[in-house]
């Protein structure tokens, strides 16, 4: 097992604002704010990282906050809906955290599993899932979310698209998932190489416009590896398939690769290694700035160029 896809490694989103998507998700949502750099490609915009504790792999949702991007649209070639797994019992206690917070939300089931959806500020799509499988991952708390309600991790990504056969080559015949069923134009699958984060559903509608990238979107889906050399064997794998995919990039914390599936959804795979805790204890992860090393040197001019968040 260790040499397959281990599930979900981190979602990547964009939002508008630094210090609303700060507030909202450690603030409403109970998340750690695991990491705070800064973005490779754009060192003047922050790099969140939100998770449970450790910071593991399957509960990270990062975002890249530019300032005024303004807002994106959804829809097809996207990841469009991304899945938490909460507590059994505990959609009461998210349904009430919500209206105290002004956040709208839906009340659904999928494939048996009670849900809730709501937007967060920028309109980037959640729903909390009550799973139908055992979920024993250690969770983050706060002063007003406790263990009993308190985020689990993913759940499940969901990918909207045009047509699925093509996508679902990809995640068959590439990354070892498996069809589990399909329900009102939903495919779900899922790899057995781990217990949790481990299903990625497909929504496909010829009639679906494309989406575009701005805040309140999904940047890219990134699936776990266990390290850099079975990352290795996944871009032959790749490759042979027909499809461009990167060199490895160091992304300070993992290793990653990345490729855009036939239905325009970008894809990284990356490792669990080195994690978060090279650079701070786990005590105090998410306390400093920290910055890929190449912008170290510039650390004066970056820190003043970033938004105020505090």
């Amino acid at each position: 097992m260790d040499n397959n896809i281990l599930g979900l490694h981190h979602i990547t989103a964009i939002a508008d604002n630094a210090k609303r998507n700060l507030d909202f998700y450690t603030g409403v949502l109970g998340l750690r704010l695991v990491k705070k750099t800064v973005n490779f490609d754009d060192p003047g915009t922050y790099h969140f990282y939100f998770g449970n504790e450790q910071g593991d792999p399957g509960t990270i949702l990062t975002f890249f906050p530019w300032e005024g991007i303004g807002k994106g649209r959804q829809g097809a070639g996207m990841a469009t809906h991304i899945g938490y797994a909460v507590p059994e019992g505990s959609l009461d206690f998210w349904k009430n955290r919500l209206k105290e917070h002004q956040v709208a939300f839906q009340e659904d089931e999928i494939f048996g599993e009670k849900l809730i959806s709501f937007t967060d500020p920028d309109g980037l799509q959640i729903q909390f899932i009550e799973p139908s499988t055992k979920d024993n991952r250690s969770v983050w708390t706060t002063a007003e979310i406790k263990d009993e309600n308190a985020l689990k991790g993913f759940h499940n990504i969901t990918l909207s698209l045009k047509e699925a056969d093509p996508t679902l080559r990809v995640l068959t015949d590439i990354l070892g998932y498996t069809v589990q069923g399909q329900e009102n134009g939903r495919y779900r699958l899922s790899t057995d190489s781990i217990g949790t984060a481990n299903i990625v559903d497909i929504l496909a509608d010829p009639n679906l416009s494309f989406g575009r990238n701005a805040a309140g979107t999904n940047h890219h889906v990134a699936f776990r590896v266990k390290d850099d050399n079975i990352l290795m064997d996944y871009r032959e794998k790749v490759l042979s398939a027909g499809l461009d995919i990167t060199p490895k990039i160091n992304r300070d914390y993992f290793f990653s690769l990345y490729f855009r599936e036939p239905g325009g959804v970008l894809f990284e795979i990356a490792t669990d290694n080195p994690g978060f805790t090279i650079d701070e204890p786990l005590e105090s992860l998410g306390t400093d700035l920290k910055l890929p090393k190449q912008y170290e040197n510039h650390r004066s001019e970056i820190e003043a160029s970033l938004p105020k968040i505090d």
